[in-house]
C-alpha cells in the first residue's frame, strides 16, 4: 500500500474514506474530529446523543457523505480509542487496525487520517510517535496473505492509498519522519508474516538463504552463508545433528550491518530457524503440527531487523546470525541418547529430540561470540513451557545482566511486545546435568522455559547475553485489530526498538554494567520480577 504524508485541511482531502477517533464517554469531539463534526452539520454528534457511538476501545462507525456537505470525502469513518487515562500507543495501533478493516470491507480504495494518540504523555516526541503508531497501526492491520489462494484473487478487496493529514508546518516533519519509520517497521513486520505463513515445501533453509541475501542488497549490510561442509569443517555438530534427518541442506547465515563506526563493538542477534519441526525422532502430536512452518520465527525476526536498521540508517554495528534448518524424522536422525558435540566443544546428551531450537542456537551463539559483541541477545520460539508461564500476551525473557533486560523490557513497552523477566537462579542448572557429557538438552517439564535459557547460557562465553522465548507469542488463533489470525510476526519490532534506542544513546545500563554478572549475582537480581 502507498503511504504519503500531506498538509492540507483534512475535509479537503478526495479520499474514499476519512479516518477519525474519539476517546470513551467524553461528550466532545476535539481537534479534526470536531473540524469535520461542522462540516457534516454535526451529524457525528447525534452518533454520542443516541448512543450507537460510544468510543469504547474498537468500536467504528461509518456515515456517507451526503450531497452538500463540506467534506470531499465520500466516508467518515468513526474509531474510538477507549477512556483516556487508560490510552496507550499499542491501543492507537489496536484501533487503527480496527478500523482500517472496516474501511476496507466497505470497499474504499483509498483513506486519510490525521495523527492519533498525540495527546498521550507515552509518546514522548508525541506528534512523531503518534504518526509512527498510527501508520503501524494501518498498515499491520489490513495484513493479508493471499499467495496461494486461486479461488478469489480476482474478489480481494484491499485499500491501496494512505494518506497522514498534517495538521500544521510546524508538525509536518515530524509526522514526516514518524510515518516513515512506522512504514519501515511495518514493512519488517510484513516481511516476517509472510515468512512464517509460506509452507514449509517452499520456505525450506535454502529459500531463508535467498531472503537474506536479498536484504543484504541495502546499504551497508554483507551477507556470508556456510553450508554443510563449512559447518562440519568448523564442528558446527549441533546444528548438523538436527539437520540430519531432513533432506533440506542446513543453512548458517551471517549478516553485518556496519553503520557505525569501526571500532565500535557491534549488537550481536541470533535467531532461532527451524523451517519446519516435526520434533524428529521425539514427533509432535498431529494437532497443530502446521503451525510448526512458523518455528522459524525468531530468525526471520533477526533478518527483519537487520534489514531494518539499514533503511533506518542506524549508527551503530548489528550482527545477524541465523542457524537454518529442519528438523525430521529418518533413518539418519539424531536419536534420544545420542550425544553431539558442539562448535564451543562442549558435548550435549539428547534427552528429546523435540528440543532442538537450543542445539541450532547453542551454535549460533557460540559463533556469535566470535565478533565480541557490546551484547548478544537471542530470540526463539523456544519452549511450549512459555505459553503455560505467561499466556499469549508477554515474551519470556532471561540473561546474565539486569541493565540488558531492562532495555529490551523498555523497548517492548515503547512498541506493544511486551516481554516479563523469568529467574535464571542457579539450582535450575542442577536439571540439565547429564551423567554421560556435559550436559543434556533438556531438564524436564518444570520450569522448561527457565531450563532451555538455563542451556543457552553454557554458550555465550563473557558475553552480555539476554534471551527472549516468543514461543507464547508467535501464533495468534484469533484476529486482533492490528494482530492477524496465524503468524503475528512477533519480534521483529521488539529487536528494532532496541536497536533504535541503542541508537540514540538508550543503553548507558548496560554498558556500565560490563561483562556478565555471575550466575550467583544474576540469581539474586532475578527475582521473577520487573526490575
Amino acid at each position: 500500500m502507498k503511504m504519503t504524508v500531506t498538509q492540507q485541511r483534512l475535509q479537503d482531502e478526495a479520499a474514499d474514506a476519512i479516518l477519525l477517533s474519539h476517546w470513551e464517554s467524553e461528550d466532545k469531539f476535539s481537534g479534526e474530529t470536531a473540524a469535520i463534526d461542522a462540516a457534516l452539520k454535526g451529524r457525528l454528534r447525534e452518533l454520542l446523543k443516541n448512543g450507537e457511538f460510544s468510543g469504547r476501545l474498537g468500536q467504528v462507525s461509518i456515515l456517507h457523505v451526503a450531497p452538500g456537505e463540506r467534506v470531499r470525502a465520500k466516508r467518515v469513518v468513526l474509531m474510538g480509542l477507549g477512556k483516556r487515562k487508560e490510552g496507550s500507543l499499542e491501543k492507537v495501533r489496536r484501533a487503527v487496525g480496527t478500523a482500517v478493516k472496516a474501511i476496507r470491507e466497505a470497499g474504499a480504495k483509498s483513506f486519510a487520517t490525521p495523527v492519533h494518540g498525540r495527546a498521550l504523555p507515552e509518546s514522548g516526541r508525541a506528534t512523531g510517535a503518534a504518526a509512527q503508531a498510527t501508520v503501524e497501526g494501518a498498515l499491520l492491520g489490513l495484513y493479508q496473505f493471499n499467495a496461494y489462494r486461486t479461488d478469489q484473487n480476482n474478489h480481494i478487496k484491499a485499500v491501496k492509498t494512505m494518506t497522514v493529514v498534517a495538521d500544521g508546518a510546524e508538525s509536518l516533519a515530524e509526522i514526516q519522519q514518524g510515518a516513515s519509520a512506522g512504514q519501515i517497521i511495518s514493512d519488517a513486520v510484513t516481511f516476517v508474516r509472510d515468512l512464517c505463513n509460506h509452507p514449509a515445501n517452499v520456505m525450506t533453509p535454502t529459500y531463508v538463504e535467498h531472503e537474506a541475501k536479498k536484504i543484504a542488497r541495502e546499504r551497508g549490510i554483507s551477507c556470508k552463508v556456510l553450508n554443510r561442509p563449512d559447518m562440519q569443517r568448523l564442528g558446527m555438530g549441533a546444528l548438523l545433528g538436527v539437520s540430519l534427518g531432513s533432506h533440506q541442506p542446513p543453512k548458517f547465515i551471517i549478516l553485518e550491518y556496519r553503520g557505525g563506526s569501526a571500532h565500535e563493538r557491534p549488537v550481536a542477534l541470533v535467531g532461532k530457524t527451524v523451517t519446519f519441526d516435526s520434533g524428529g525422532i521425539s514427533l509432535k502430536p498431529a494437532d497443530n503440527m502446521e503451525q510448526m512452518k512458523a518455528d522459524m520465527t525468531g530468525g526471520a525476526a533477526v533478518l527483519a531487523a537487520v534489514g531494518a536498521a539499514a533503511r533506518l540508517r542506524l549508527p551503530l554495528n548489528v550482527i545477524g546470525i541465523i542457524p537454518a534448518t529442519e528438523n525430521m524424522p529418518g533413518g539418519s536422525a539424531t536419536k534420544p541418547g545420542d550425544i553431539l558435540k558442539s562448535l564451543s566443544g562442549k558435548t550435549i546428551e539428547v534427552i528429546n529430540t523435540d528440543a532442538e531450537g537450543r542445539l541450532i542456537l547453542a551454535d549460533g551463539l557460540t559463533y556469535a561470540t566470535r565478533y565480541h559483541p557490546d551484547v548478544l541477545v537471542d530470540i526463539a520460539t523456544l519452549t511450549g513451557a512459555c505459553v503455560v508461564a505467561l499466556g499469549t500476551h508477554a515474551i519470556g525473557v532471561l540473561g546474565n545482566n539486569a541493565a540488558l533486560i531492562e532495555e529490551l523490557q523498555a523497548a517492548g513497552e515503547q512498541c506493544g511486545e511486551r516481554t516479563w523477566q523469568l529467574p535464571l537462579w542457579e539450582e535450575y542448572y542442577e536439571q540439565i546435568k547429564s551423567d554421560v557429557a556435559d550436559m543434556k538438552n533438556t531438564g524436564g517439564r518444570p520450569g522448561g522455559t527457565i531450563t532451555a535459557a538455563a542451556f543457552l547460557s553454557k554458550f555465550v562465553g563473557e558475553s552480555v547475553w539476554a534471551h527472549l522465548d516468543i514461543a507464547s507469542t508467535d501464533w495468534s488463533d484469533r484476529e486482533r485489530g492490528h494482530i492477524p489470525k496465524g503468524p503475528t510476526g512477533v519480534g521483529a519490532r521488539l529487536l528494532i526498538q532496541f536497536l533504535r534506542n541503542r541508537a540514540n544513546g538508550a543503553s548507558a545500563g548496560a554498558r556500565a554494567n560490563g561483562k556478565k554478572t555471575s550466575r550467583r549475582a544474576a540469581a539474586k537480581r532475578s527475582n521473577g520480577r520487573r526490575p
